[in-house]
């Protein structure tokens, strides 16, 4: 089977890593916003988290958008793990070579930050997304299946918090390298604006980082106590 022209070159693949890579950025927006309704008093924090789930699972326009998440996803995983690959077997060894002095270590490491977010992503689709989807959810009130109840349930355990603040930390940094990476990429980085995405990427990273990362320390310390 022949493969997509598109993607022959690593130029190609780069840029297809951009996009997905700037849409995955705007989704983790939506996400953290609709997921700190779990910040509110417990009551009404099940009725608004669970009517919020039902709307982004009975939408259409919602479903579109998630198939380009899925498609996302895939595509920049596996672009990453391409272009990975190839970059190594390409590397030429110079007589003086210390990027250690010209790059942050994380930029060095998106490989190992990515292969640890994937695993995440496969905790986190089995336990949240599987279980809503195909498992036996009770339901609330209202008569919507309590994801609220499954989310909490999930954060009883120390170590499950941990994993979820430590999977986030390593996000904050996949994201520092990764935003300006993609604008870099797209052609968007010019000189006169550098300062102004570099500020904006940073924020932006710690914003991500410590919103997901506040949400389950919340839920374990008000329901379950240290």
């Amino acid at each position: 089977m022949k493969s997509i022209p598109f993607l022959q070159s690593t130029l190609s693949r780069k840029n297809l890593m951009a996009l997905t890579g700037l849409f995955l950025c705007f989704f983790l927006i939506i996400h953290l916003l609709g997921n700190l309704q779990l910040l509110l008093p417990a009551e009404k924090a099940e009725a608004s988290f669970n009517s919020y789930s039902v709307l982004l699972s009975g939408n259409i326009f919602i479903k579109i958008i998630s198939y380009v998440l899925y498609f996302s996803l895939i595509a920049h995983a596996i672009n990453a793990l391409i272009i990975t690959i190839k970059n190594k077997k390409a590397t030429v060894k110079y007589a003086y070579d210390d990027r250690k002095k010209a790059s942050k270590w994380y930029s060095r490491n998106m490989g190992i930050l990515g292969t640890l977010l994937l695993l995440f992503l496969i905790i986190h689709f089995k336990d949240f997304w599987y279980v809503y989807k195909f498992g036996d959810v009770p339901l609330d009130a209202a008569g919507h299946k309590n994801l609220y109840l499954i989310v909490i349930n999930s954060f009883s355990s120390w170590w499950y918090v941990l994993l979820y603040v430590l999977s986030m930390f390593a996000l904050g940094y996949h994201l520092l390298h990764g935003f300006k990476s993609a604008v870099r990429t797209l052609g968007l980085y010019h000189p006169r604006y550098s300062s102004y995405f570099q500020t904006f990427g940073m924020w932006y990273s710690y914003s991500i980082t410590l919103g997901f990362s506040i949400i389950p320390i919340y839920v374990h310390l008000t329901h379950f106590g240290l």
